[in-house]
């Protein structure tokens, strides 16, 4: 004979402040977790969004990121020479050489410097990446000491607004226009001049990366290929953008991930106490209630399936609310080091339906684990001893 589940109802609201602290403290835990994995989904989400999957970046096959990549000229010439290589109606190869470098600049928030990503383009770069838009001035005049800032650098960096100077490479360079790139990585950039980034920084006919467009991406693999063949390519390696730029995300999100649910893992053994503490006092508590349903017919499967529905369903509300919680840190930004690149990134949290099952599983888990123990000596109490239980 089933216990019928109003009973379990009745019982949650028989002991609301222990319920109430429990669910309190599954809350957090949840809350802590699934920002965690928001976070992780966040620095994801950004960094795969700055690649195209239609665009091919080659870089230096031993290097980890585009800062220490390196291609000279010569190769450069070699590649863009491909037969493989998409062509404007110009006849020129649309492509882009790009160099990219770190700088250290004041925050605004007078609280030390960071470390920020300053990339030289080509004029091609700005159709291979449509996401980059003017929304304040103007674009950089080619063959001018001009920069443009995305709309990260804008907030978090002092002194960074149009009209202003920046100092790369021992000179003031202008800061010309402000650009939106929709949230992905080149928000936390400045772009200016490849050609007169690389003679500022010394790199004269030397980039970071070579991103261009093919004629067709089905002759991506003969594309490879080539770089296989030829001996004075084997040393780099073509990606599609969004691969490459997904990679640089690896390492950062499996740091928050591992950190994260440590972290978590902590505090869910005081949440999986609280559980099994409430659970306990609620079969103390309930002794002689429990021998009535033994005497009454009720099997000690069903005493430790009533037992073992409240704790889970005092975890399943924890992991409600703090799923809820979690989701308004969704309207919040934050910034932090690209471990693959050293120069910050501000990225947002982002929670999607993974995150969701499995904050609810988790808290889950912690409500089985906390409430079995207490379930299960409720389902072995004697029924004379209980019955005589004052």
């Amino acid at each position: 004979m089933k216990i019928p589940l109003k009973y379990t109802f009745r019982n949650l609201q028989s002991r609301r402040l222990t319920t109430a602290l429990t669910i309190l403290g599954v809350t957090l835990v949840v809350f802590v977790f699934a920002a965690v994995l928001m976070m992780a989904n966040g620095v994801e989400k950004t960094l795969v969004a700055t690649g195209s999957e239609e665009n091919i970046l080659i870089s230096r096959k031993a290097s980890n990121g585009e800062i220490s990549s390196i291609i000279d000229g010569e190769t450069v010439n070699i590649i863009l020479a491909m037969n493989q290589v998409a062509r404007t109606p110009a006849g020129t190869p649309f492509a882009t050489k790009d160099v990219a470098t770190v700088i250290n600049l004041p925050k605004t928030d007078y609280v030390g410097i960071t470390n920020v990503t300053v990339r030289g383009v080509s004029p091609d770069a700005f159709a291979l990446r449509p996401m980059v838009k003017i929304v304040e001035g103007r674009t950089f005049q080619w063959g001018a000491r001009e920069i443009i800032i995305g709309n990260s650098i804008a907030r978090r960096i002092l002194g960074a607004h149009v009209g202003g100077t920046i100092k790369i490479g021992g000179d003031q360079w202008a800061i010309v226009g402000r650009f939106d790139a929709e949230g992905c990585g080149f928000d936390s950039e400045i772009w200016g001049d490849v050609l007169q980034l690389t003679d500022a920084l010394g790199r004269s006919n030397a980039f970071s990366t070579l991103t261009l467009k093919l004629r067709s991406l089905q002759e991506f693999d003969s594309f490879k290929e080539a770089f296989k063949s030829d001996a004075r390519l084997q040393q780099f390696v073509p990606k599609t953008e969004r691969q490459f730029f997904e990679e640089q995300s690896e390492t950062m999100a499996l740091f928050i991930r591992v950190l994260g649910i440590f972290i978590t893992v902590i505090f869910s053994a005081g949440a999986v106490i609280g559980a099994m503490i409430t659970m306990y006092g609620a079969v103390a508590n309930r002794t002689v209630e429990i021998g009535t349903l033994r005497a009454l017919g009720f099997h000690r499967r069903s005493v430790l399936s009533a037992y073992l529905i409240e704790s889970l369903m005092i975890a399943l509300i924890g992991g409600i609310v703090g799923l809820m919680l979690a989701s308004f840190l969704q309207f919040f930004s934050i910034s932090t080091i690209n471990f693959d690149s050293f120069a910050e990134i501000e990225f947002s949290f982002a929670l999607s339906t993974g995150i969701v099952i499995s904050s609810l599983l988790f808290a889950i888990v912690m409500g089985f684990v906390g409430g079995f123990l207490p379930a299960f000596r409720a389902a072995r109490l004697n029924i004379v001893s209980a019955l005589r239980a004052s």
